[in-house]
């Protein structure tokens, strides 16, 4: 046979995308209007921004793109979808309330996949509905990689089961091309690419690396992530774009070296190697064992201290009224940097999970806006994250839960 006629395997894992267009676009228009209608209107751009998240292996092959939509709701999205190459497939309600059929048509093919002869070695469920955990434990079960890309909030039970969670915010982040931070694929998982050599050459001439190398080394212990990142973005303001390439701050510190670990548990915590460990880590203050452990440990939400709660707060309602208002993105550092400022410092990524679960809870950002208002929605939606868990409490741990997530603004 001739050469040029042989078939060959080509290079990349196969996976299966299904997105359930409802829950994904309700979910990003309570988050950022502007990232949905990206989301709904140029559908090429992010699942392509999916399947180039490594190189070689690490690469994706879409071999089933399905788009479930209620077509008498969002059927004007139809065509993005199709010149996509999305095969879309009409859910409309089948009851008064508005159910549509989009789980039970989501589920067969899924399952037609699994099934297949296609090889399929990873599953894309775009939703944040809890309904598809068992069909993400039948992939499992099956020995197939799974991703979940949400946007709303996740049950627990939904987000342990899949093998890669990709976060509202780091969807957002996709959609708004701010970020540089690829999505694990089976192959990257397991062998991490090192930096290139225009990271490597950059890093080695950073005076932000330089400036962290020796903050670290003279710290009397552990130091919080956010005190970290501060000092690193005002050494070399230049990392606010993507972190040199790295996406994320913890991404960019943990390749430092230089004898600098970087943990991200409870918040994130930066120390020299060479004279503390992760036993060193401290509980925050106001976090010990107990109620609140319960709460983040179930549900995600950021293990900080009503302190640091109740400065996050103060901190966003006068930054609400600055003209032109800030992004969301905007919003997030300028309250981070000035938490750290206050001597309360808390992670980026904490700041953003308050500002989701406010949006989540419908609050509608003002200039009016005041810390009371801001604890009172982010208490709301807390709340609301341990009834999903169905977390149980008696009357002190409910007055407990909301004097902690409202850092103590409620208290009469």
């Amino acid at each position: 046979m001739n050469a040029a006629l042989t078939p060959s395997r080509r290079p990349g894992i196969r996976a299966a995308m299904f997105v359930d267009f409802d829950n994904v676009f309700t979910g990003l228009q309570a988050l950022d209007p502007q990232a949905a209608k990206r989301f709904a209107e140029d559908p090429k751009h992010w699942a392509d921004a999916l399947s180039a998240s490594g190189s070689g292996e690490g690469t994706r092959r879409f071999l089933i793109r399905n788009c479930y939509l209620n077509p008498m709701v969002y059927s004007k999205y139809r065509t993005y979808w199709t010149r996509a190459g999305f095969r879309v497939i009409d859910c409309p309600s089948l009851t008064q309330r508005g159910k549509s059929s989009t789980d039970i048509n989501l589920v067969l093919d899924a399952m037609d996949a699994l099934s297949g002869g296609g090889g399929i070695e990873e599953f894309f469920i775009a939703s944040a509905d809890a309904d598809f955990t068992s069909l993400i434990q039948r992939f499992r079960a099956a020995d197939r990689m799974t991703t979940v890309i949400a946007a709303g909030a996740v049950a627990f039970a939904y987000r342990e089961m899949a093998d890669h969670v990709v976060e509202s915010h780091d969807f957002v982040a996709i959609l708004n091309g701010t970020t540089a931070e690829p999505v694990h694929t089976a192959a990257s998982v397991k062998q991490p690419q090192a930096p290139d050599a225009a990271k490597a050459k950059a890093k080695a001439h950073s005076p932000a690396i330089r400036e962290v190398a020796e903050f670290v080394r003279t710290a009397p212990g552990p130091v919080v992530g956010a005190m970290v990142a501060h000092r690193a973005l005002t050494a070399d303001p230049s990392l606010k774009t993507d972190w040199g390439g790295f996406g994320k701050f913890g991404t960019w510190v943990s390749q430092i070296g230089k004898n600098v670990e970087y943990s991200a548990a409870q918040g994130g915590w930066v120390w020299d190697s060479k004279r503390f460990s992760s036993e060193d880590l401290p509980l925050p203050a106001d976090v010990q064992p107990g109620i609140e452990e319960r709460v983040t440990r179930v549900t995600d939400v950021p293990a900080l201290s009503a302190a640091q709660f109740r400065q996050i707060f103060q901190a966003m309602a006068p930054r609400l009224r600055e003209h032109p208002p800030l992004t969301r993105a905007e919003l997030s550092r300028q309250v981070r940097d000035d938490c750290v400022s206050a001597g309360q410092p808390v992670s980026r990524s904490a700041v953003s999970f308050v500002l989701q679960g406010l949006a989540y809870a419908n609050f509608q950002f003002s200039d009016q806006s005041t810390p009371e208002e801001l604890a009172a929605a982010w208490t709301g939606n807390v709340e609301e994250l341990c009834r999903v868990a169905l977390l149980e409490f008696d009357a002190a741990e409910k007055l407990a839960v909301r004097r902690w997530a409202s850092g103590g603004l409620l208290d009469k």
